[in-house]
């Protein structure tokens, strides 16, 4: 499917001959992300006239631009708004007017609705883990859960975990302050030694970008894994990631990250367009990359 890439020297709303839902994505390294056919499959099916551009900072020509810039930019052509990802889910957020109840809770903003001349900033990635936690791994033991990662995503993953009825949450980054904030927020515990904490946990989260093709391995030595634990891992490209290869190796219960990207597109699809979307639909789009 072919998909648009942001010309940032054309701000102008192209004319599309009838109602129509432009939106974008936000974000550095993003061209082989699958959320642009989901969404715009999604508004087929639905009769919606729907484009979906990628503003992707790395290949961006007459750059460098600052997220300000790239939001005016967005707002001013006419979208009706646009998904963020690493590295501006929490920078964002100081160019927004509204912030929904999740996304302050969590602190990270991964898409942004432009609507009478407000911007609003919503967090699906909360739900979209949450669901796919629920369905995917469902009656696994989650007293005590370890955490990979702090971030924009580890935030909003952190926040689901307590809601699924997490009692120790244990989070492990490279950046301890930002381990110890997030623990702050939630009663959870920062850690630094990663044996221990590994041994400790029912279950393991990846919340970094460690495992993505541009980043390959994983978040901790993979030779501390137990058969009675589970793994998720919300990368999705690839998604066999090396932690989830060595976790299946290990004889643990897994989860890759395609479910939360489409509970997550889902959810942020009824922003943009007030419309729920058809969850098996949009999952059905995203497997057939398996098959391209």
């Amino acid at each position: 499917m072919a998909l648009n890439v942001f010309d940032f020297d054309d701000m102008s709303q192209p004319d599309y001959g009838r109602a129509h839902v432009r939106v974008g994505l936000i974000g550095h390294g993003i061209q082989l992300s699958r959320t642009p056919a989901m969404h715009v499959a999604e508004g087929a099916e639905q009769g919606v006239s729907y484009s979906y551009d990628l503003i992707d900072l790395e290949v961006m020509k007459n750059g460098p631009f600052t997220l300000s810039e790239i939001l005016d930019a967005a707002e001013a052509a006419g979208f009706s708004g646009c998904n963020v990802t690493y590295p501006f889910k929490k920078t964002v957020i100081e160019y927004l007017d509204i912030l929904s109840s999740p996304a302050r809770r969590v602190g990270a903003v991964n898409t942004v609705v432009f609507k009478d001349g407000k911007r609003t900033g919503h967090n699906t990635d909360y739900w979209g883990f949450a669901e796919s936690l629920r369905h995917g791994l469902s009656g696994v033991k989650m007293k005590t859960v370890l955490l990979l990662g702090a971030g924009g995503a580890g935030g909003a993953v952190a926040h689901a975990l307590k809601t699924l009825g997490v009692e120790n949450l244990l989070i492990l980054d490279t950046s301890l302050p930002a381990a110890e904030t997030l623990a702050s927020t939630l009663g959870g515990e920062a850690i630094s030694d990663v044996g221990a904490a590994v041994a400790r946990a029912d279950g393991i989260v990846n919340a970094t970008p460690m495992g993505m093709v541009k980043l390959p391995g994983a978040a901790i030595p993979t030779d501390l894994l137990k058969p009675h634990q589970w793994v998720s891992d919300i990368v999705y490209f690839p998604r066999a990631t090396a932690l989830l290869r060595a976790a299946k190796a290990t004889g643990c219960q897994t989860l890759d990250g395609s479910s939360m990207a489409v509970f997550q597109a889902a959810r942020a699809f009824k922003h943009f367009t007030g419309l729920e979307a058809n969850v098996a639909r949009m999952r059905a789009t995203f497997e057939a990359f398996s098959t391209n």
